[in-house]
């Protein structure tokens, strides 16, 4: 996969930087390393698609990196990608009249070897704060399984609040119908929550 579409406002800045990581248009040589870990039982077990085909995975990429509504990453750490956040921006709900492409759906998938040491909460941080800080979208979501216990606490972490617990509402290959969980942030909560930190 070639560089992000033009129309993509991660052209203008190829490298989005954290404290530890890089966060970059996927490339197509990206795919075979995130296929590493994509595919591994302790990542597909919370994942609504299981188990991906290099194929159609490859080729889903390439498609996302010509959808202009599509900013998703790929979260680097000297050299090696370590995860995906995805981040796709998109209209919201009401009546007649309403603004387009407000909202962003937010998402991510890193390789457990990685875990526990707040990359995934390092790279979620930075993909909202781009969401609302430079495409200016007003309200971010993200959805779990409420089993998903490292996904709650990361949602949580950056800020999120829980919206809906749907009872029984997600089917789960191993465990049946589970509970899920829905979050969002409203760009106006995440200002006012960074100008009351101390600093």
């Amino acid at each position: 996969m070639a560089a992000r579409s033009l129309t993509s406002p991660l052209v203008g800045s190829p490298d989005l930087r954290t404290e530890r990581l890089e966060l970059r248009p996927v490339r197509d040589e990206d795919i075979d390393r995130i296929l590493e870990y994509r595919n591994l039982p302790e990542v597909t077990r919370w994942l609504l698609r299981t188990v991906v085909d290099p194929v159609s995975f490859r080729a889903a990429w390439q498609r996302a990196a010509k959808a202009p509504d599509d900013h998703s990453v790929a979260v680097v750490l000297d050299g090696t990608v370590i995860g995906t956040v995805s981040l796709d921006v998109v209209d919201g709900m009401g009546q007649p009249g309403l603004p387009a492409r407000t909202e962003a759906e937010l998402g991510y998938i890193f390789d457990p070897a990685y875990g526990g040491r707040g990359y995934a909460t390092e790279a979620a941080t930075a993909m909202v704060a781009y969401a609302f800080d430079r495409l200016g979208v007003r309200r971010i979501t993200a959805g779990c399984f409420a089993d998903n216990l490292a996904s709650v606490r990361l949602l949580e972490k950056i800020g999120m609040r829980r919206e809906q617990h749907g009872v029984g509402d997600s089917w789960h290959a191993e465990l049946g119908w589970v509970d899920g969980y829905t979050y969002a942030l409203l760009a106006e909560t995440w200002r006012q929550g960074r100008t009351s930190q101390p600093g």
